[in-house]
């Protein structure tokens, strides 16, 4: 199993957060972490209102933003997406909301399933008070409705810097759909996705 659920709670019936970011005119940015970039990038790049999705590197210095430093587990950098949306037409707490029904095991620390180390730590990096706060509260509901058997992992960080992966990975899932590694983990996340909100999905 990817997630430690109650039996009666399915994504679709996940709460919805208390509170929200603001809808703005101008574009905003969520950035995440919740295991291996490809699997997150391909859930966010499905749903309407998301107008990019771009895999990088957040939490440590600029000399170390590279794959191969950052899958040695020796540097402070997490794998994670940078969320371009248009607020008017999904909101930050609804992109948080998929973040912990469907993206991701959000009890696991510094790890998803076989993928094991800091770099796969589940994070929200937030840009402003407005997003910490949506996040905080959100993961308290959660906690507080015992969704699931462990308490929550994530972790609520200021964003101080994100660096963009190599080209290779960006959409990395689409261009390799055949690969094991998506067809074993990323490809159930999205059936998982389309099956518990199609009403999200861009193309259905």
């Amino acid at each position: 199993m990817i997630f430690q659920e109650k039996k009666n709670i399915i994504p679709k019936n996940f709460p919805e957060p208390q509170i929200d970011v603001a809808p703005s005119s101008a574009k905003q940015t969520a950035i995440l972490g919740g295991g291996c970039f490809w699997c997150v990038e391909q859930i966010y790049d499905e749903i309407h209102g998301i107008e990019s999705v771009i895999s990088g590197y957040s939490g440590g210095s600029s000399d170390s933003a590279n794959y191969e430093a950052v899958c040695s587990g020796n540097t402070d950098h997490i794998e994670v997406v940078k969320i371009k949306f248009d607020s008017n037409k999904i909101t930050f707490g609804t992109i948080l909301k998929l973040f912990f029904s469907v993206v991701h095991d959000p009890t696991q620390i510094e790890r998803q399933g076989a993928d094991i180390g800091l770099q796969y730590s589940s994070v929200i990096f937030c840009q402003n008070k407005e997003q910490f706060n949506v996040s905080k509260q959100y993961i308290e509901l959660l906690n507080q409705a015992k969704i699931f058997s462990n308490q929550i992992a994530t972790k609520i960080i200021d964003l101080k810097e994100f660096y963009e992966a190599e080209n290779y990975h960006q959409k990395y899932a689409k261009r390799n759909p055949n690969q094991p590694y998506i067809l074993g983990v990323s490809y159930p996340k999205l059936q998982k996705l389309i099956n518990s909100f199609p009403e999200l999905i861009k193309n259905l």
